[in-house]
């Protein structure tokens, strides 16, 4: 890892970041433009209707990931390379418990839990086929997570990356030739998404035979109190992951109040090119997080201080070219994923993404710096903006605006949240830097 944050060090770890984090959230996106050609609106609204607990498997996925790797980071700045090992034995055993709970999860409850996030019976069938095909995968989501956490931390970036981009075009790729060539619909979805984690992990394991790896297993016992230093760091990603998941399911119960499933399918379109922007700032955050645990484990704060204005620069200017691109077409892309020509489905979707893309501005802010506090020592604010965000603004803001506004109030609701959350970044952000504590 270089040593000095500077401007070039910054873009040599928030580019692969960037790039890999828009790769994997191509698993969805690639399912939602496939699903909706070949199931129509009501596969698309039984697919946004399952993504919640996407959303809750890759959250945990990433806050072992990220938190673990970056104590890691942290121990071997220091010179605590036990330390810095046992780090990663840890997630390592992390893994293996959370992944058994999801893959009883698609085994025993797929269906319970299918009616639990909405589905009727029109679209019981197809959610609960994704479900219990995608859960019974979770073992590898969850671990590719922590390896692409790992080797882009002991100095890889660009192989975690190639990881990512090529498990995500493997899925574009699967995703047709299951769902169109061999017939196997929403299975065929569930199952391209399910192999590309592993196809990853592939990818990443080059990283592991090589001797100048920085982390290995070791042969110890769970030490329970290592436990809030592993994963404080990584619930910031693991509440932005929930908080995703818990809108989405407000937002599809009250649109199905509202609007039937046409309006969970329009949002199924706003949603998915959603999580494309979410991951745009998640790849900013979670590439720059090595150089952020480095800076701070040395206390070095001017180069913190950099880092910090490098990425809010670079998240709010993503933010702008992201709402000029969906303003603009916002009719082409609801149409790429309208198969069937509706027109209810057309302007929900159009409407939906010129107004929810409002809210990236903020998103971009609050993201970015939540990340940074719990990559620097400061993960109680950290944990603070994103449990605003992610969870305790949304249902007044959302039931609220609903009331007033109808289907534009959920399309408004957003928006509003991520600029009530702003207020608390920006007041975190001045007290931090002008107590001289440097995050």
């Amino acid at each position: 890892m270089e040593q000095e944050a500077s401007l070039r060090s910054f873009g040599r770890y928030a580019a692969p970041g960037i790039l890999g984090q828009v790769g994997i959230s191509c698993y969805i996106l690639a399912d939602t433009f496939f699903v909706s050609r070949g199931a129509g609106a009501t596969g698309l609204a039984a697919l946004n209707i399952a993504l919640p607990l996407y959303n809750l498997m890759n959250g945990i996925g990433l806050m072992i990931g990220v938190g673990s790797a970056t104590h890691f980071t942290i121990c071997r700045a220091q010179g605590q390379q036990k330390e810095a090992d046992r780090a990663f034995t840890h997630a390592a055993g992390l893994v293996l418990m959370a992944g058994l709970f999801f893959l009883l999860l698609g085994v025993l409850a797929a269906g319970p839990l299918a009616r639990l996030l909405g589905a009727d019976a029109e679209t019981f069938p197809l959610t609960s086929v994704y479900l219990r095909t995608l859960l019974c995968f979770g073992p590898f989501f969850i671990m590719n997570n922590v390896l692409l956490a790992f080797v882009r931390n002991d100095g890889g970036p660009s192989r975690a990356m190639c990881g990512m981009i090529i498990g995500s075009l493997s899925n574009v790729v699967m995703d047709y030739v299951f769902i169109f060539p061999l017939g196997m619909g929403m299975f065929g979805a569930a199952l391209a998404t399910g192999v590309s984690p592993i196809i990853s992990m592939l990818i990443l394991s080059g990283h592991l035979r090589s001797p100048a790896r920085g982390f290995h297993l070791l042969r110890t016992r769970l030490h329970l109190h290592l436990l809030p230093a592993l994963c404080t760091p990584g619930l910031p990603s693991l509440i932005s992951e929930l908080s995703s998941g818990v809108v989405l399911l407000l937002f599809n119960l009250i649109l199905l109040r509202l609007a039937g499933n046409t309006g969970v399918a329009a949002y199924g379109i706003v949603a998915n090119l959603a999580l494309v922007a979410v991951a745009v700032f998640t790849g900013l955050s979670t590439g720059v997080q090595p150089l952020v645990s480095h800076s701070s484990g040395t206390g070095d704060h001017a180069a913190l201080h950099r880092l910090f204005r490098y990425g809010i620069v670079t998240a709010l200017g993503v933010a702008t070219a992201l709402y000029a691109l969906v303003f603009t077409f916002a009719d082409p892309i609801s149409a790429a994923f309208n198969s069937a020509g509706d027109p209810v489905l057309h302007r929900y979707a159009v409407s939906g993404l010129r107004i929810y893309f409002l809210g990236f501005w903020c998103a971009g802010l609050n993201l970015t710096t939540a990340a940074f506090f719990s990559a620097s020592n400061h993960a109680g604010m950290g944990f603070a903006i994103s449990l605003v965000r992610g969870v305790a603004a949304v249902p007044p803001v959302l039931l609220a605006l609903a009331a007033i506004w109808g289907v534009t109030g959920v399309w408004a609701a957003f928006p509003m949240v991520e600029a009530v959350t702003a207020a608390l970044t920006l007041f975190c952000v001045c007290r931090v830097f002008r107590a001289g504590r440097q995050a």
